[in-house]
């Protein structure tokens, strides 16, 4: 494994009584595209601007290439920063934006030139140089504002919901444009964001803060699979979660039973108590739904009875509503063509099954 390019370490901020973050730590490997997941108020911007200078900890600190950097100013920690608001200045044109922290820099004008003549080809912007940021889209200034953040080669780029004021549709591209940009540009990025879909769809890894602590770091598929905690499991995809009574214990599974009274078995490196409550994991489209007994029999899986509530096509899925013996609704997902000639309809007495390598079994919430 590549050693740490970016170390936070043991990072604590307080506002009097309140405790923004609490001994967050992480280390970053150069070049790679890191993001900050979680709910509103999890500590993840805070984690941010305290890298960026902006925010000084209570306690902990923070290595940039081996080198101490809390003790920089922020001016001097030539560190890239882009925001949710694009920041541009209305009075100068495209070029002389992207040119700006150049100039500030004191660059030959030459070589400024050549490299605002870079970065706007790298955002695909080469045509607008003269333009004024207002005749543009939002999509647009937020690639001028990437463009300028990485004009003077800053070894890390933090970006703080810079997608957020965008519609899903030009959210999507400008993600696309951030992949290609990273994948360009071999810099280091720490990426600030609320929505799972797009920290799966741009990080190399993620990690998941939760009330001022990290919660788990890993890839999209680390976290999906096997996530640490219920917290994770509910915060990166959809998940139904059963309450269980636990009935046995053998190495890293545990068997259980439903309310009413079905047997399960499920990963489990928690240590529940034997007649312990839990609650199990599963994932909507790790569920198979069949109309008969006898089917979900001879698959010899473990699963329920259920009732089909309803029937939504999606295109290339079917999602169904189902209710347990107990009560509680579920959400099943399948591929659009398992539907055809499986005689389930709305009111349907049918099974659900699930291989037992794919639910997880966590404490009770």
């Amino acid at each position: 494994m590549t050693s740490a390019f970016l170390q936070i370490q043991r990072l604590r901020k307080t506002y009097d009584d309140v405790v923004a973050i609490d001994q967050v730590s992480l280390d970053v490997r150069k070049g790679e595209f890191m993001t900050f997941l979680g709910p509103s108020g999890s500590g993840k911007s805070t984690t941010l601007y305290i890298v960026a200078g902006f925010q000084e900890p209570t306690e902990g600190r923070v290595l940039l290439d081996g080198k101490p950097l809390l003790s920089v100013a922020p001016n001097k920690r030539n560190i890239g920063m882009v925001f949710q608001r694009y920041t541009l200045f209305p009075h100068l044109t495209v070029g002389q934006n992207v040119a700006f922290p150049l100039r500030v820099r004191r660059r030959p004008e030459a070589e400024i030139k050549k490299k605002v003549e870079q970065m706007l080809a790298l955002v695909h912007l080469s045509e607008f140089r003269d333009r004024m940021p207002a005749q543009l889209s939002g999509g647009q200034q937020q690639r001028v504002a990437i463009a300028r953040a990485l004009a003077y080669d800053p070894p890390v780029l933090l970006m703080d919901e810079p997608l957020s004021a965008l519609d899903k549709k030009l959210r999507e591209e400008i993600q696309l444009e951030l992949r290609r940009i990273h994948q360009e540009t071999g810099v280091t990025i720490l990426y600030v964001t609320h929505d799972q879909e797009e920290a799966l769809r741009l990080s190399d890894r993620i990690a998941v803060f939760n009330k001022g602590c990290i919660e788990q770091c890993g890839t999209g598929e680390e976290l999906y699979a096997n996530p640490a905690s219920r917290f994770v499991a509910n915060f990166i995809g959809n998940s139904n979660f059963l309450p269980v009574r636990i009935t046995g214990r053998a190495a890293e599974q545990a068997s259980a039973v439903f309310p009413s009274g079905h047997a399960v078995a499920a990963a489990s490196d928690i240590p529940l108590p034997v007649g312990g409550d839990g609650t199990l994991m599963v994932r909507p489209e790790q569920i198979r739904i069949r109309a008969t007994e006898a089917a979900h029999r001879a698959t010899q899986a473990a699963g329920l009875p259920v009732t089909v509530r309803d029937i939504t096509y999606l295109g290339d899925a079917m999602h169904y509503a189902v209710t347990t013996p107990w009560e509680q609704d579920m959400s099943v997902r399948m591929p659009a063509g398992d539907h055809r000639d499986s005689g389930i309809v709305i009111g349907t007495h049918a099974w659900i099954d699930w291989d037992t390598r794919d639910v997880r079994l966590f404490a009770q919430a």
